[in-house]
């Protein structure tokens, strides 16, 4: 029997079962196939987790509400690729928990700033955002300089982030404080970081870092990971 849509726009209890009968149905469509291949996102060469510097870091940066005037997400229109770089790939935030996307922003994108201004601009934009842009409306954070880094808790931070799938090794965990050190300290031996952390920008500190050494560690490492020259079109179209 044929049933017209007159009948089902008139009838609320058949428009009601039909909509989520179509809604069920899309869902069971779109969601069955993600449980039948192993990740939805293929990793990119470079991509790594986040050094135990960068990884405090990025807490406070989330603490202290950067991500409400700052996304990191360049979308792959014109003027965006023209003005940050290269569109952002999800592979990039594979580690993020949760991750930095969005397009609201007050601020400049900050998918790709690691690299793009010194560690001396990085940390008197901070600490005094308009002596170096005047228009900024970026809260001043110089009190981050005088912050020293909370570590009590840096293991349960790791684990934490290794129950939501982040790769952190046993060796990871036992040698978190001494890299989180020698991330902050030029003179130190940075082969262990190295190797474990490909690429840890090593911030001007001295062993000893403060909230806002971490802060920098962070930004300084955002887009850094990937270089593009190495993708392959088809990772760059996942």
């Amino acid at each position: 029997m044929r049933i017209s849509h007159a009948f089902i726009e008139r009838n609320s209890i058949v428009l009601l079962v039909l909509a989520l009968l179509t809604v069920a149905i899309g869902g069971i469509v779109e969601i069955v196939p993600l449980f039948t291949i192993e990740t939805t996102v293929e990793h990119v060469k470079g991509v790594r987790p986040y050094s135990p510097l960068e990884l405090r870091g990025r807490d406070i940066y989330i603490r202290e509400g950067c991500y409400l005037c700052h996304s990191q997400q360049i979308r792959t229109l014109r003027d965006e690729v023209a003005r940050y770089g290269h569109y952002s790939l999800a592979a990039e935030s594979m580690y993020d928990h949760p991750f930095q996307w969005g397009s609201k922003r007050i601020g400049p994108d900050l998918a790709r700033v690691g690299g793009k201004y010194s560690d001396a601009w990085m940390y008197a934009h901070l600490e005094h955002p308009r002596r170096l842009v005047p228009e900024s409306l970026m809260p001043n954070y110089a009190f981050l300089a005088d912050a020293p880094l909370e570590r009590r808790d840096l293991l349960a931070r790791m684990r934490t982030n290794i129950d939501v799938g982040v790769p952190y090794t046993a060796s990871d965990l036992a040698q978190a404080e001494a890299d989180l050190r020698a991330q902050d300290d030029p003179g130190a031996d940075h082969a262990a970081l190295e190797q474990r952390y490909h690429g840890a920008h090593v911030v001007p500190g001295n062993g000893h870092p403060t909230e806002l050494d971490a802060l920098v560690a962070y930004l300084q490492v955002l887009g850094t990971m990937v270089h593009f020259s190495d993708v392959t079109t088809e990772q760059v179209q996942q």
